[in-house]
């Protein structure tokens, strides 16, 4: 309070603290000590091994982050595998969309879950590139990001989008719902509205996708509409991610 005199302050703590922080925030309004700031404990569900019980860091049952992330690595390098992707990649930018992927895997299934809700930790499933998950929204990225680019370099240029299809009026509803997302994530401090909304998106492209032609559409207006969708698209995916602090690779 005397060195920032915020408007605000969060605390990110457990929710089984709730009661605590209620007397604290009523101590320090009594107290004058909390000045012109708004108190808000923003409180998060545990996360739970196999067992359903909480991770307890004091017990000294948890392992340190580095190893995490270094396990979640590897189980990405191993679904790359599986999925046959980067498999012509140097070592080098093999192992960095690994690390991404796994990075991802990571934060968007925290993230994506109801802040106050538990969750069970399940690397295997976190990693996986179908469902709602991390590496799977980086993968729809990438495919578009292809698109896009074998569009440019056979000189295809992109559009305004035109809506002629059940599947294009869909996505583009939704691609002017993006403001409302973000203003729901921040009035109810809520990552997860965040995760929805792009996760729906995604899946709303794959309809499209799957639906409609697009660099062989022989109609070079209704390609060039349907190329300035898909980039549309593409921002709105990278933008929502980078919130989340996932990163997209280029190519996968």
């Amino acid at each position: 309070m005397r060195e920032h005199d915020p408007d605000l302050i969060l605390y990110v703590v457990d929710q089984r603290q709730h009661l605590h922080f209620e007397q604290v925030f009523r101590c320090a309004r009594k107290g004058g000590l909390s000045g012109r700031a708004a108190l808000e404990h923003i409180g998060h569900g545990t996360v739970n091994g196999n067992d359903g019980k909480p991770f307890k860091t004091r017990a000294g049952g948890v392992m340190k982050l580095y190893d995490l992330l270094a396990m979640a690595t590897d189980e990405a390098m191993k679904r790359l595998s599986e999925q046959g992707l980067a498999a012509d990649y140097s070592d080098e930018e093999r192992a960095r969309v690994a690390k991404a992927v796994g990075l991802a895997a990571i934060k968007f299934a925290d993230l994506s879950n109801n802040r106050v809700s538990s969750y069970v930790f399940d690397l295997d499933r976190f990693t996986r590139f179908e469902g709602k998950t991390g590496p799977y929204l980086q993968y729809a990225a990438v495919r578009i990001k292809s698109i896009l680019r074998k569009a440019q370099s056979e000189g295809h240029g992109a559009a305004a989008p035109v809506i002629a299809s059940e599947e294009e009026r869909r996505l583009a509803l939704q691609l002017l719902t993006m403001t409302e997302a973000l203003l729901a994530a921040e009035h109810k401090r809520a990552p997860n509205q965040i995760c929805d909304f792009v996760f729906t998106l995604a899946q709303n492209f794959s309809r499209f996708y799957t639906e409609h032609h697009i660099l062989s559409e022989g109609d070079e207006s209704l390609r060039a509409a349907r190329l300035g969708l898909c980039a549309l698209t593409l921002a709105q995916i990278e933008r929502m991610l980078g919130l989340l602090g996932i990163e997209v690779p280029e190519r996968m």
